[in-house]
């Protein structure tokens, strides 16, 4: 399965808000969450990668995943969820360029949700 490496993130914030029921307070408390944590998912990635675990692996890129459809960026979750297939495999080595992209993803839409 290729990665389909996902195009420059643009962000939604209308349709987010639109599922969020127009609650601009908890879209903010999202983006801190997001902007805060994107290090230590960063940093999972790397580990469950580093340790060779699929099954870590696996729970990692799913919690990216929901993390990513949280922002509407159904590119990146795409992405996240061959990781997430691939490690339910049992894959785990191959997928490094594969976790780099999701790193680079996260610390984009951390960037843009910062700048926003």
């Amino acid at each position: 399965m290729e990665m389909n490496m996902a195009g420059a993130f643009v962000l939604d914030k209308a349709s987010i808000l639109d599922r969020l029921g127009g609650d601009d307070e908890i879209f903010a408390m999202m983006v801190d969450m997001f902007v805060q944590d994107v290090d230590s998912n960063c940093a999972a990635l790397a580990t469950a990668l580093a340790a060779g675990d699929p099954a870590v692996l696996r729970r990692e890129a799913h919690t990216v995943k929901g993390l990513l459809a949280t922002f509407s960026d159904d590119a990146g979750a795409l992405d996240a969820s061959v990781v997430e297939q691939r490690a339910r495999d049992g894959l785990v080595t191959d997928q490094a360029a594969a976790v780099a992209g999701l790193q680079q993803r996260l610390r984009e839409i951390a960037a843009v949700l910062s700048a926003g």
